[in-house]
């Protein structure tokens, strides 16, 4: 059985999966879980249990202020020191000991400050009909194989140029800290997807 760190997850979207498969898989978030188990959930900050033993950790940093879509922000955000910090936070992850490691967040400064993601993940790719562009950096694990491809759903237009999935869209009519929440959840596809794929390289 191997032990499983999913760290910046308070849904528990990819920990309760792996422990479906048989794994010690904890999830940590400094919120409170919304899922089944609060037994399984950190609450707290994620970084001390980085000095831990973990077969696999499974990070999910925040992005507020690495994703290019507030890249009109990013000037400020150099400036005061909030984009700075949202980095070494992300690397905190890649330098941990684990020997496996996937590390999300969507296409943003994190390919050019350290390297190109390994995999980009879409949950159409995973049978959820949404375009959700995703960024993996992965660590002793294989990229993820799409498991069922389906249409990428509707889209809507927005601003003078581009357009966003109808499911992001809908997000706005959430209160702030439920749209969070909404945005940053991993569909349940995907998170099927890494467990599945990557559990067989896990001491069982």
């Amino acid at each position: 059985m191997a032990r499983v760190l999913v760290a910046c997850e308070e849904s528990q979207a990819v920990a309760g999966h792996f422990r479906r498969l048989g794994h010690e898989a904890y999830s940590c978030d400094v919120l409170p879980t919304s899922g089944d188990h609060p037994e399984w959930h950190v609450q707290g900050d994620v970084l001390p249990l980085l000095d831990q033993q973990w077969d696999l950790v499974i990070a999910f940093p925040p992005c507020t202020h690495l994703a290019a879509s507030g890249a009109r922000w990013f000037a400020e955000k150099l400036a005061d020191g909030r984009q700075q910090q949202a980095i070494n936070f992300f690397m905190r992850f890649v330098d941990c000991q684990a020997p496996r490691v996937a590390i999300e967040n969507p296409v943003g400064v994190m390919s050019s400050v350290y390297r190109k993601p390994d995999c980009i993940v879409e949950p159409w790719q995973h049978g959820h009909s949404v375009r959700k562009r995703t960024c993996l950096w992965l660590r002793g694990l294989p990229v993820l194989v799409p498991t069922n491809v389906v249409n990428s759903g509707p889209t809507v237009r927005y601003g003078n140029s581009g357009n966003m999935s109808q499911w992001y869209r809908d997000t706005w009519n959430l209160p702030p800290a439920k749209r969070a929440m909404a945005r940053s959840r991993t569909f349940d596809g995907v998170a099927r997807a890494m467990a599945e794929q990557w559990s067989p390289l896990l001491p069982q």
